[in-house]
């Protein structure tokens, strides 16, 4: 990977991560039609790290308070009730599902679910149903992210888990689980964030461990890259949460549409090649 590539991909990852559109996608999308390899899983993995720490400078005040009063809590029965004690259960029961089905299945997302036939088909799939979603929030402002319960967070990390295929987008399908499951715009995407934070880290340390061998890219491209997604990501995630708060996913959810449908024709006309490299 060179460093013109990398700058790229890490703007790419920055802009996309927040977004409900997939940055895995976009990555390795991107990187097909400009004829360049597949950055692979575990570059993906890495940059959303530069992402994540935007996330917990972003939400450092509830991070905070979260893993205060969990802790607490393990030690002072009357802090058992703390909205923010339960919170931490919360986040970690909806990581469960993400975190078993990632490391059973690693061998398969790292090579046959980054075809680019299948990130096309759940771009324009799961973009739908977030239009599904969105519509059910129209005439309803849904409920506050307080009222959040434990099947309902285990809800979300089995939508989160769906998010290991490219093209579904981890902050699409959580935030599709939290509209279907009655909550507002706002709160879904707010607990979509909180969520990601274990899987995301977890996942970005132990492919640190597979940067610069092999296939994938070199230390410093990788570093440049994630440095870069960071800046943007933090820029990226104030824009998304005031956005949402008086617009819908609509937006979104046509560019997703019309993204699979340009990656599937592109394929079916041979100017891209599904699986190794990308222009055909």
């Amino acid at each position: 990977m060179s460093w013109f590539e990398a700058v790229v991909l890490g703007l790419i990852q920055g802009l996309t991560e927040f977004l409900p559109i997939s940055s895995s996608a976009h990555l390795r999308v991107f990187s097909a039609l400009f004829g360049w390899e597949d950055p692979g899983a575990a570059f993906t993995a890495v940059t959303q790290l530069g992402t994540e720490a935007a996330v917990l400078i972003y939400f450092r005040k509830d991070i905070v308070s979260i893993v205060r009063s969990w802790v607490l809590a393990l030690f002072k029965k009357d802090m058992r009730g703390d909205p923010n004690a339960r919170m931490g259960w919360f986040i970690i029961a909806g990581s469960l599902p993400i975190c078993i089905l990632g490391l059973a299945f690693q061998h398969t997302i790292e090579t046959a679910l980054r075809d680019l036939r299948i990130i096309g088909a759940t771009l324009i799939l799961f973009g739908l149903i977030l239009a599904a979603a969105d519509r059910l929030r129209l005439n309803s402002p849904g409920k506050p992210i307080s009222e959040l319960t434990l099947p309902h967070a285990l809800g979300y990390g089995f939508a989160q888990a769906l998010a290991l295929i490219p093209g579904v987008s981890r902050s699409g399908g959580t935030i599709s689980a939290g509209l279907f499951l009655g909550y507002s715009r706002e709160a879904a995407a707010r607990f979509s964030f909180l969520l990601a934070m274990p899987a995301v880290l977890a996942s970005g340390v132990l492919e640190l461990f597979d940067i610069g061998e092999g296939p994938s890219p070199a230390w410093g491209p990788t570093i440049v890259a994630t440095l870069i997604a960071f800046v943007v990501g933090y820029a990226a995630v104030a824009w998304f949460l005031k956005y949402i708060s008086t617009h819908t996913f609509m937006p979104f959810v046509v560019y997703r549409v019309l993204l699979g449908f340009l990656i599937l024709g592109l394929i079916i006309a041979g100017v891209l090649t599904p699986t190794e490299g990308g222009l055909g």
